[in-house]
């Protein structure tokens, strides 16, 4: 039988098994506070919003749009910071589609625990690039899906493609 090696999973599976110690604070405000964009993975700082790959993708450029404002719900969001979301929603579907060349995208945002949210207390937008096919049977397996790509070969990509995007 082949293997199927997925080493970065480890790293999920620690931080959220049963018991596991949880870092202090809000995780986006931990990230938007550190300067290390490339570590964090933080592909565009705007005024009010900064575009990031989710850690735990659920497909290969899998980005998440977040307002530097701490809130829970759209409402809490001045119109300047909504704005600037969809802005930088818009550009995430450009610089995705010149560096990975999706066929489509799944882009929402999950508000409360019970809706899915994995980080409750800050909103966030997700936008993930779909291909024909890319589902398979794997997610029927213990819950598992595959990522074809390791995550700092993607953010270089979308890195330069974000310098692409800008130019035109």
């Amino acid at each position: 039988m082949d293997k199927l090696w997925s080493p970065w999973r480890s790293k999920y599976i620690e931080t959220f098994k049963p018991g596991a110690e949880k870092e202090e604070g809000c995780l986006f405000c931990r990230v938007k506070d550190e300067p290390e964009d490339a570590k964090n993975y933080v592909l565009q700082r705007s005024e009010k919003s900064f575009i990031i790959m989710n850690l735990f993708p659920y497909n290969s450029g899998h980005l998440m749009v977040v307002p530097f404002q701490h809130a829970s719900a759209f409402d809490e969001l001045n119109e300047e910071t909504l704005l600037e979301c969809m802005k930088n929603l818009n550009l995430c579907t450009k610089i995705l589609n010149d560096a990975i060349h999706p066929h489509g995208f799944n882009i929402g945002a999950n508000i409360g625990r019970d809706a899915g949210a994995g980080i409750e207390d800050h909103v966030h937008f997700h936008i993930v690039p779909r291909w024909n096919g890319d589902t398979n049977f794997m997610p029927v397996f213990n819950d598992v899906k595959v990522i074809s790509e390791a995550m700092d070969d993607t953010y270089k990509k979308l890195k330069e493609s974000l310098e692409r995007v800008r130019i035109k």
